[in-house]
């Protein structure tokens, strides 16, 4: 009797389905690869990872779709029904303006990274030269660019685990993955905070400073008597970052990177073009500089090569604005994000080579620490004209209230999924605005207090450099398993602990820099 039970059983679930008739449109089978989750911050110390809502391009919770296979035939375990029924439970992700909207598309990428990959950092390009030469300055420079590429390739890749369904949001996610929870603790969390919030002080000083140069240009002598001080030119500057800083999403800044993109290229270009036309400065000599001393060459060395690996920042970022798309197994966002990449990196290779170049030809051992501004202002602020002047100045800033936007915009997720954590609701729109102000008033109040940070950013600078050039290679190796000793599995191997070994001569560098020269301790008093 149970044999011949059994024989029923088998015939049923095997025997073809029912043909529906032809005005009845048939429902899809089943997909068997589970949809791409995001991963809330808020769950960064949560063991369970796919709990945050499938979102669709039009930002809508995706349907279960529905299935002619009888409900107690689809095994209760599958990976797809354990996504499905835990992401109904925490809509957090679409609260947080990092992945709230998700009809991003490469342009988008290629607004975001070119605007986050380009920046003050290159004006110091020049610098490096004057130690390592023209032959070594073009091959590190050129190998920088490689790695850094490479290593920007990788996140892009590892930011959605078709097999998990799990889409890493955000750089830390991926580290808590890779890494653990405590580990990530030590490694990442403060060079990421660095990167972020660092980045900010760094642009109110930047973008304060050239506001009052700016305006100096443009007025002349007659501006001069009653200048405004620093620190009102830091807050006039502020004030301006705090009010963009209002746009509510990612997505939404989409148009100000793309702002931020276009000055940054046009001061750049203008830059090193203005320069080579006014010619070499005489008596220049192309001689790389040597210190005295053994120890001090070897500083001198790893300070140059320091100049170039920080000239390429944003990789904190390409996680968080690849989550701005929308993403399923068919159309994985690795495409458009990887291919706004390619676009915008082509654009910042033809800025930072010529500026380097460019900068080392026209001024050589001549050009100051500050970087080939600096030189530009200084050398020839009578030579070029004030309107050529003013529009370079004008660039500058708004270059870095743009990037304030994007560098921030961590940092806002981060504090918003504090209170949607606590009270399972989104922020309302005044206590957004109220912690977007105060971390630019807190950005500010840092950029006033500690103007000696300046000194020890090359300590800091080498702590975070393995976020850029080694934990992605790490991460490749943890997630995706390579075959060992395969060629993919020495190379980031190789890669990995070389950025770790460069971090730490860095650091030591940094520490020797520190002690050598000293620091000034000159609290509340920005130059």
């Amino acid at each position: 009797m149970g044999d011949a039970t059994t024989y029923d059983a088998e015939r049923a679930n095997s025997a073809p389905i029912t043909p529906r008739p032809a005005s009845v449109a048939p429902t899809p089978p089943m997909a068997h690869t589970p949809q791409i989750v995001s991963l809330p911050p808020s769950q960064f110390h949560s063991p369970s990872l796919t709990r945050s809502p499938l979102l669709t391009p039009g930002g809508t919770v995706r349907k279960t779709p529905r299935t002619r296979t009888p409900f107690f035939m689809t095994p209760l375990g599958s990976p797809l029904r354990k996504v499905i029924k835990l992401t109904k439970l925490d809509p957090e992700d679409a609260w947080l303006p990092i992945t709230e909207s998700r009809n991003g598309n490469a342009f988008y990428a290629a607004y975001h990274t070119l605007c986050s990959g380009i920046g003050f950092q290159a004006l110091v390009l020049p610098v490096a030269f004057t130690v390592l030469g023209w032959a070594w300055g073009i091959i590190c420079l050129t190998l920088g660019f490689i790695w850094q590429l490479y290593t920007l390739y990788l996140l892009v890749q590892l930011h959605e685990n078709p097999e998990t369904g799990i889409r890493y949001s955000r750089y830390l996610q991926l580290a808590n993955a890779t890494f653990g929870e405590r580990l990530t603790t030590w490694l990442a969390a403060f060079p990421i905070a660095y990167l972020s919030g660092g980045t900010c002080v760094a642009l109110i000083v930047i973008g304060g400073s050239t506001s009052k140069l700016f305006y100096q240009t443009l007025c002349g002598d007659p501006c001069t008597s009653k200048p405004l001080t620093n620190v009102e030119w830091y807050l006039v500057f502020t004030c301006a970052a705090v009010v963009l800083s209002q746009l509510p999403n990612m997505n939404s800044i989409a148009g100000v990177s793309l702002v931020g993109s276009l000055t940054a290229v046009g001061y750049c270009t203008a830059i090193w073009a203005v320069s080579v036309s006014q010619g070499r400065l005489p008596n220049v000599s192309y001689n790389p500089v040597r210190a005295g001393t053994e120890t001090a060459r070897a500083f001198d060395v790893l300070n140059a090569l320091g100049i170039i690996a920080f000239a390429f920042r944003g990789h904190n970022l390409i996680l968080e604005i690849q989550a701005t798309m929308p993403s399923d197994e068919k159309h994985p966002s690795s495409v458009p994000m990887w291919r706004g990449v390619k676009v915008s990196y082509t654009i910042v290779a033809m800025c930072l080579f010529p500026l380097a170049i460019g900068g080392y030809w026209a001024y050589g051992h001549l050009i100051p620490q500050t970087g080939i501004l600096s030189a530009l202002l200084g050398l020839h602020s009578q030579d070029v004209s004030r309107p050529v002047l003013g529009f370079i100045s004008l660039f500058v800033i708004i270059n870095a209230v743009s990037s304030f936007q994007i560098y921030g915009m961590p940092m806002f997720d981060d504090m918003e999924s504090q209170y949607t954590r606590k009270f399972k609701k989104p922020c309302p729109w005044w206590l957004r605005a109220i912690i977007r102000a105060l971390f630019g008033f807190m950005s500010f109040f840092f950029a006033v207090a500690l103007p000696f940070l300046g000194s020890v950013a090359g300590l800091i600078g080498g702590i975070s450099l393995p976020v850029t050039l080694a934990y992605p290679s790490f991460m490749w190796l943890k997630m995706k398993k390579p075959k060992k000793y395969s060629p993919m599995w020495w190379l980031n191997w190789t890669l990995g602990l070389l950025g770790m070994a460069l971090s730490g001569i860095l650091i030591a560098a940094g520490i020797y820099v520190v002690v050598d020269n000293g620091i000034q301790f000159a609290f509340f008093k920005p130059q």
